[in-house]
Order: structure tokens, then sequence, then C-alpha cells
């Protein structure tokens, strides 16, 4: 399936963010939703099997939501990054490799009851244990992307898509802080990809109950050396304030 640019105007907003302002063109702009999926955010998942505290990852489902609805009614592009392996666990490295031994001790393979009762495999690819949550479900026009590494850019196509469609600006979201997401923006920086996380629509249990959890730290390192920070009120606040001055422009 060949991607083509969108036909919208160019639009140019202005979002508060950390350490300063960022001016992104949305029509080179795509938000980008990491993991939001049934295995680390919903009951009967992976995490939750494991005993992680979900909580955090369930917090920033409203937020993502509103992003979404509002960059779909600026035409800005949706891309789903899905952690899933193969059915035969081809993908999940060498049998010493740190990916394979430390996703196997969380069960990854494992078969499970689903919450409809059907049977399901955990982190497997096209089971509802990688299905994205059920208050962010892609929709037409939306790309999903698997991927079998932390970061989104390992081994899939989401570079060269980003490519075709001229992307320059990724607003990004989902989870862990610390892990996907952070793998996912380091690799994009270093391809000079302009990177915004939304701290609100984040979540990340692990050192969750530290002084300085893992989550504020990670987006510290991000905004200080590879990004921007902001989160979805202010991403909302400034697509709406083009929206209204493209409707009653100055004459």
């Amino acid at each position: 399936m060949a991607y083509q640019p969108s036909k919208k105007k160019n639009q140019v907003v202005t979002l508060n963010a950390k350490p300063e302002p960022i001016a992104i063109d949305t029509e080179k702009a795509a938000v980008i939703v990491i993991d939001m999926q049934n295995d680390f955010g919903v009951k009967g998942g992976l995490f939750d099997r494991a005993g992680f505290d979900i909580s955090m990852i369930q917090k920033a489902v409203g937020p993502t939501a509103k992003v979404l609805a509002t960059a779909r009614d600026a035409g800005i592009k949706i891309i789903y990054l899905n952690m899933g392996f193969r059915p035969d666990l081809s993908d999940l490295g060498a049998s010493d490799s740190p990916n394979r031994v430390r996703h196997l001790m969380f069960g990854v393979g494992k078969s499970v009851r689903a919450p409809d009762g059907k049977e399901s495999r955990l982190l497997i690819r096209d089971t509802w244990n990688t299905d994205v949550v059920s208050e962010l479900k892609p929709q037409d026009g939306d790309v999903v992307i698997y991927k079998h590494r932390f970061s989104g850019f390992y081994e899939t196509e989401l570079d060269t898509i980003l490519k075709q469609i001229e992307i320059r600006y990724l607003i990004v979201t989902g989870c862990t802080t610390s892990v996907c997401v952070e793998s996912t923006v380091r690799d994009a920086m270093f391809r000079d990809y302009s990177c915004v996380m939304l701290a609100d629509c984040m979540g990340e249990p692990i050192g969750n109950e530290l002084p300085r959890s893992n989550h504020e730290a990670s987006l510290l390192v991000m905004q200080t050396l590879f990004g921007w920070v902001s989160d979805s009120n202010e991403f909302t606040k400034a697509l709406e304030a083009q929206q209204i001055a493209a409707a009653h422009p100055q004459t």
C-alpha cells in the first residue's frame, strides 16, 4: 500500500512545551501511539498477570483519546506501534538474547483466556492481548505497525512510512515511558525527527513508588537532550486556536 501525503493546507501551530515552545507544521506531523494495548493496560493482560500496577497506564487513556480526536479533526496522521511477536516466536531473538530471555520471564507466548472467553496468547500478534485498548481503537486511515523490540524503528517500516508521507514532527504518546517510548524517541531523534512527548498520555509502572519515578526521570532526559515535553491540554489548545484563526481570518 502506498501512503500519500494529505492535501490539507499548510498549518503551523506553536505548542507550549519544555524546554521551550516549538512551532509545528501540522501537515508534517503525526501522532504516535506506542503499545497502548491490552497486554499492558487492561486487567488480564501481561502486565496485570505479572503483578504490575497498571493504573498509570489506564490514567493515560483518557488524555490520549482527546489527543487522537483533536488530531483527526485537524487531519493529522495517526500511527500505532504495537508490541507483538510471531506465533512461533521466531522474532523474539536468539536463545540467549536478552530480548528473548527477559520476555519469556514474563510469559510471552503463554496461552491464556481472553475476557471474552476465547483462547489468546501473551504478546502474540493478532490476538486480544496485542489489540489496542478499546478506548483508543485505530480508525480507517490510521497506520498500525507491529514491532518486536522496544524501539518502533527497529526492523519495521516506520521510518519508510514517515518519509513517504513527509513527516518531520512526532507527537508521542504511549507506554512505557522509560522503555518503549524512550527507545523510540531516541531512535527518532537520531533520524532527525522532532519529537514532542505528551506527559499525561504516558505511563510507567517501573519505579512508580520512588521519590522520582522512572516516568519523571525519563521525561527530564528527553526534554534536556532528545526533544520536547508537553501535555494533552497544550496540544489541543494549540490546534483549537489554529482552527479558530482559520475560521476567522483577519481582513
